[in-house]
């Protein structure tokens, strides 16, 4: 029996009882995006440290499908994507995953040969070991936010169109000052809101799960198309909180 009970959207508090279906339910979420994770960090790897690969990624127009893919498949989904199937989420999950794996290359490629690289916030040099530690940062905090959003009473729902909004906003600056402005000083504000909208998105995202589980529970396509998505929310805000992180510890200036 389902003893998850939603209140009215605006209510300050939730009932956080649990049952086993709503545990495995999420863990099929957390297990897609461990899985995730896993296979941007190997892919990650090949792409910086085999020659040819990296030559293949980095240094052809290859480079604009695996910066500008994400975001592409990401907003063609909101529109082309209305009632998703199984197989429809699973496509766009993987997809995001391979070449956001594929992008992050970069960063080891820098590790592994010693190199410096300068961007908006200064120069950029790294370890594998300021990799690591930046991982693990990252890891700690998604996990107690995750924890947060799973556990607290606070409805958190309405900070969707702020998280929302705040992620356009920031996304269309950042290009602005990309392409125009060329700030440091703003490059280093769109990190820190970076991070923070992604801690938020971290703790709703988690809550909302448990919401749409007591909605969805017993309709296997619907959960299924839920873990994907779910999956693909709680991984974009982990690879992005890490890297920015990682810009922290490895920043020169």
């Amino acid at each position: 029996m389902n003893q998850f009970n939603r209140t009215a959207y605006g209510a300050r508090t939730l009932d956080t009882s649990v049952d086993a279906g709503l545990r495995s339910f999420m863990l099929g979420v957390y297990n897609k995006m461990g899985l995730g994770l896993v296979i941007s960090a190997a892919l990650a790897w090949i792409v910086g440290t085999v020659t040819p690969v990296t030559a293949l990624v980095l240094g052809t127009p290859l480079i604009y499908v695996v910066q500008f893919g994400p975001i592409a498949l990401l907003f063609g989904s909101m529109f082309f994507m209305r009632n998703p199937s199984p197989m429809g989420a699973a496509v766009l999950y993987w997809s995001v995953v391979t070449l956001i794996g594929m992008g992050m290359g970069v960063w080891v490629m820098i590790a592994a040969n010693a190199a410096t690289a300068t961007t908006l916030t200064g120069d950029i040099s790294l370890t594998f070991g300021t990799i690591a530690q930046a991982f693990v940062i990252t890891a700690a905090s998604f996990f107690a936010l995750s924890i947060y959003g799973y556990t607290t009473k606070t409805n958190l729902q309405p900070l969707r169109a702020f998280l929302f909004m705040g992620i356009i906003g920031v996304l269309l600056i950042s290009i602005i000052n990309i392409f125009f402005i060329e700030s440091s000083g703003l490059q280093w504000i769109i990190q820190f809101a970076i991070l923070g909208l992604m801690a938020g998105v971290t703790a709703w995202q988690t809550q909302n799960l448990k919401l749409s589980y007591a909605e969805i529970a017993g309709n296997e396509r619907s959960m299924a198309v839920m873990t994907y998505y779910g999956a693909l929310n709680l991984y974009i805000a982990f690879v992005n909180m890490f890297q920015v992180i990682l810009m922290l510890l490895g920043n020169r200036d």
